[in-house]
């Protein structure tokens, strides 16, 4: 009997191609098992637990920016609320004043000044009327241009109020916002499943011993004050006095040698004079990354005092930790 190759081979090529479909499944659900079966390593788990601290404490500047702005912004909408006031009290001023010379124009002015003179049994008296009614005129005039400039005056003043609290609204949903965020975050950092990573990742980056420097500059008397704050937790938006974000720890260790400084690193950026990392000095402000999110102190020995991201309290590590951008002198 003969067997035609050409059937078996449509009939084999089909069952090849299934169980290699098989194959293929079980080896997927295999990966797919070991995937899920496999936790993330501590490694890994520090990585996050410290890119998102960072994204934090960014967060938090921004924060700080926003409360600044906010505050800002609540000065100028009172400001231009009283402003409009005042221009509608004045307005309404000259509106009665106005209306009372309009008044008096009208009784004294009914009859043509010419046909007055030649009836008039007086023409002494109604001369010295005459004279009257011209300079009721010619107040009425300035009254009425007066009038027209506060009218203006005041309209600009609502304007300028009413944008004033548009802009006090945007900034508050905005911040209320970043506050969703953090809190979004450090759900995450505060989860069970993180606790073992951060708490490795709290023990990072400190160092036992560090150059304490001499002298009595503005610089060295912030820096000593921020030193004196070693182990205080970082708290977002926090500026002490035992509770400190990144810029916070700035702000209260030159409060205490008397200096009154912005919360906020972007603030803080475009004060003093900027220099050169081969001349930092003790109490320089060192920044760090593209949009000096973060700061410290310079301590010297390319060393700072911080306070870095949540998870971590206010330690003394390297400026090589976080990429570094420029510094900061506060004199």
């Amino acid at each position: 009997m003969c067997v035609d190759v050409r059937t078996v081979s449509r009939r084999l090529i089909p069952l090849a191609v299934a169980a290699a479909s098989v194959a293929v499944l079980i080896q997927g659900s295999v990966s797919e098992a070991q995937t899920v079966s496999s936790p993330p390593s501590l490694s890994s788990l520090v990585a996050q637990a410290k890119q998102l601290s960072n994204e934090v404490d960014s967060l938090s500047q921004q924060y700080d920016g926003l409360k600044i702005e906010i505050a800002h912004a609540k000065s100028e909408e009172y400001y231009a609320k009283q402003a409009a006031k005042q221009a509608e009290a004045a307005m309404a001023g000259s509106q009665a004043a106005v209306a009372q010379l309009a008044a008096m124009g009208y009784m004294n002015g009914g009859m043509d000044p010419t046909l007055q003179l030649l009836t008039s049994g007086n023409p002494v008296q109604f001369l010295n009327q005459a004279s009257t009614v011209e300079e009721v005129d010619n107040e009425a005039g300035m009254r009425l241009s007066t009038l027209q400039k506060e009218q203006l005056a005041a309209a600009r003043a609502q304007d300028a109020a009413r944008e004033e609290i548009a802009t006090v609204n945007l900034l508050s949903k905005q911040i209320s916002g970043k506050v969703s965020a953090i809190n979004a975050k450090m759900a995450v950092l505060d989860s069970s499943a993180m606790s073992e990573a951060m708490t490795v990742f709290k023990n990072t980056g400190t160092y036992p011993s560090y150059p304490l420097p001499g002298g009595n500059s503005v610089g060295v008397l912030a820096l000593r004050a921020a030193l004196t704050r070693l182990g205080d937790p970082y708290v977002w938006a926090a500026a002490g006095p035992s509770e400190f974000d990144c810029s916070g720890l700035v702000v209260w260790a030159y409060a205490q040698v008397g200096i009154s400084l912005p919360h906020y690193t972007g603030s803080l950026w475009n004060l003093g004079v900027h220099v050169s990392e081969a001349d930092l000095r003790p109490g320089d402000l060192v920044f760090f990354y593209a949009d000096e999110s973060h700061v410290g102190l310079y301590i010297g020995d390319g060393l700072m005092v911080d306070a870095p991201a949540p998870g971590q309290d206010v330690i003394v590590q390297s400026i090589s930790e976080d990429p570094y951008v420029g510094a900061v002198r506060i004199s």
